[in-house]
């Protein structure tokens, strides 16, 4: 009995021992991770692009008995050469760090592990072989330097001297006639001569083969494709660069003052010659066609005043030229004795010039008004066509309505449309281009105003007031830094703002801070644009590259407007005067033209205006004058309907 429990026993032992089976996988040494930098290394495909100087990292599920790992662990290239590793062990021997010299760019090399590997407590290992590719280094354009200081070529570089050398410095060996097969220099579109030169084996000089165009956008560029012909990465180089200016007088010098007249002469062509020829007003600009402005007219009644007395016209050329545009005017389009913006030259009919805007446009009346008034004054009512002129002026202004334009209201409204009524619904407010409203609306016999709609309306119960300094002056009225500059150009055409003042502020002062501030933020350029200095200043509404804008130091977009500066001659006379011979002797091959200087400019951009428009040169014509005879001003503050407008709002002048 005891040996058939003896066989028993046996049997069931070894049947215990046959159904285990192999080893379980959980007793065998196994990878849990091989990574190479941050990149994790698959055993099934090649895994790519691996840095070439990071070390490997190899995470087993136990410990490895570290003489079989050394033994057994090895790296190859691509030519079946081992690679020579240390080894370094962590975590209780589980994880091995293999560290080597810096490996080939663009070669692939094979992590192998062999079964000769065992853990700590002799467990099996199975090979496993892990395939990779490490990366190619880019090539990397480390310093520029331009004319010997080093450069951003993603920041504004200006003022570049026109005999331009460069130095283009590479983390490793290139070779110069690599780099002139894939680069290019060119301005506008068209190549520019250059020469490259090997300085060392990481750099290469550029040289200009002639001196460059002042204020001119140059672009070298390497193209990225230089890549294929060097066999690594290349991002490539675009490198845009503004030439210093060109200091050479582009006309003959001469006086200040024939500068002056010449300026007044060549301007007041666009009023003269190119005025419509059926109604004797001024076409909005030179593309206008029949399309003519009620305030740009104004400005051009003033400006034949001027011409008559500087000679660019006879008397009685002007007196001709008066009595046709009185003529038209009084048969053209009409609301309330407000005109429109804009009108047909021929027919005198309205041509809308914004939505709900086709009808009477007080603030453009009111330019035209003041000039006529202007006209008024200089005629001679002894002279039997001259005084036909005079009187029918002064019917045109007893016509204007400026009382039913307040709706009943403190405030005069801007628009009134036949179709749309007073819809748009703008008020005329301070502080900008309008005070002139008020001032006519006062002095108007007919339809005049009370000093409460002045009060309310324009000065809003003083909150136009500023009081601000900006730039180190202060400035009296408006909003920041004082908005666009024909705000001190169009109602002061012809009120004398010299002496000029009311309980809110002193006009002159007024006029001369908001310049100089808008002078000192060109000087101060914080957007960083081409040309601007203490010589080419100047920000006011104007044609620009993209359309038409009111240009302020808080609508800045890198534009010029002659008008800007030369309008301001009264109030900043040497400032404006070396703005004058810079923009005639300096930017004049670019910038003077048929009717004077073209409206605007943007060297940042590469573009000049090729427009004139009326509401820009007028002043120009006008605001010199004052500068040297105060003629307009005048004239104007000689009409004591004008002096009882004034004093009814509290102004002494």
């Amino acid at each position: 009995m005891k040996y058939l429990i003896l066989s028993f026993i046996i049997i069931a032992f070894f049947a215990c021992k046959d159904s285990s089976g192999p080893e379980s996988p959980k007793d065998k040494l196994a990878i849990n991770y091989v990574y190479i930098g941050d990149t994790e290394l698959s055993s099934s495909t090649t895994t790519e692009n691996l840095p070439i100087d990071e070390a490997i990292d190899i995470r087993f599920n136990k410990p490895v008995d570290i003489a079989s790992a050394e033994e057994s662990i090895s790296l190859w290239d691509e030519n079946n050469q081992e690679v020579i590793v240390t080894y370094s062990y962590f975590n209780s021997n589980q994880l091995i760090k293999l560290n080597h010299n810096e490996l080939n760019q663009n070669h692939t090399y094979q992590l192998i592990i062999s079964d000769g590997l065992i853990g700590a407590e002799q467990e099996e290992f199975e090979e496993v072989t892990y395939t990779f590719t490490t990366l190619t280094s880019p090539l990397v354009l480390e310093t520029i330097l331009v004319n010997g200081s080093e450069v951003n070529p993603s920041s504004r570089i200006m003022d570049v001297d026109r005999t331009t050398t460069m130095e283009l410095h590479f983390d490793s060996p290139v070779s110069v006639d690599d780099i002139n097969d894939y680069s290019t220099f060119k301005s506008n579109g068209s190549s520019v001569g250059y020469t490259l030169t090997q300085s060392s084996e990481n750099v290469i000089s550029f040289e200009v083969n002639n001196e460059l165009e002042g204020y001119t956008k140059y672009s070298f560029n390497i193209l990225s494709t230089l890549e294929n012909r060097i066999d690594r990465p290349f991002e490539g180089l675009n490198l845009d660069f503004y030439t210093a200016i060109d200091p050479t007088y582009k006309f003959p010098e001469i006086t200040d003052e024939e500068l002056l007249t010449k300026v007044q002469e060549q301007t007041f062509k666009y009023f003269w010659d190119f005025a419509h020829p059926t109604s004797g007003l001024i076409r909005e600009r030179n593309t206008s066609n029949d399309n003519v402005t009620i305030g740009g007219s104004g400005f051009g009644v003033m400006s034949i005043l001027v011409g008559i007395e500087r000679g660019f016209i006879t008397r009685s050329e002007g007196v001709e030229r008066l009595g046709k545009v009185v003529n038209f005017l009084s048969t053209a389009d009409r609301w309330h004795g407000v005109w429109p913006h804009w009108m047909n030259g021929v027919t005198g009919e309205t041509n809308p010039f914004s939505s709900n805007d086709d009808g009477g446009d007080i603030v453009e009346t009111a330019f035209m008004i003041q000039g006529l008034l202007a006209v008024r004054r200089y005629l001679n009512s002894s002279d039997a066509v001259e005084k036909s002129i005079i009187d029918k002026i002064t019917t045109l202004w007893e016509e204007v309505e400026w009382d039913w334009y307040t709706q009943g209201e403190n405030s005069i409204t801007w628009h009134w449309s036949p179709n749309y009524g007073f819809e748009k619904n703008m008020k005329v407010r301070g502080w900008n281009e309008a005070l002139i409203v008020y001032v006519l609306a006062a002095s108007s016999p007919t339809h005049t105003i009370t000093k409460n709609v002045y009060d309310e309306g324009w000065a809003r119960n003083g909150n136009m007031i500023n009081g601000n300094s900006y730039y180190n002056v202060t400035l009296p009225l408006g909003n920041a830094y004082g908005g666009p500059l024909f705000f001190e150009h169009y109602s002061f055409l012809c009120l004398d703002p010299r002496n000029l003042s009311d309980q809110y502020a002193s006009y002159w002062e007024q006029a001369k801070a908001h310049t100089l501030i808008n002078r000192g933020y060109c000087i101060d350029n914080p957007g960083k644009y081409v040309g601007y200095n203490e010589e080419c200043w100047g920000l006011t509404a104007s044609d620009n590259h993209e359309g038409y804008s009111a240009h302020s130091p808080t609508n800045d977009l890198g534009v010029i407007t002659p008008t800007a500066a030369l309008s301001s001659f009264p109030y900043t006379p040497d400032e404006s005067m070396a703005a004058l011979k810079h923009f005639y002797y300096i930017l004049g091959d670019k910038l003077w033209g048929e009717y004077g200087f073209y409206d605007a400019f943007n060297i940042t951009e590469q573009w000049t205006a090729s427009s004139f428009l009326a509401i820009d040169q007028g002043p120009i014509i006008v605001m010199l004058e004052n500068h040297r005879t105060a003629l307009l001003w005048d004239l104007f503050m000689q009409d004591t309907e004008v002096q009882a407008g004034l004093n009814k709002l509290g102004f002494s002048y």
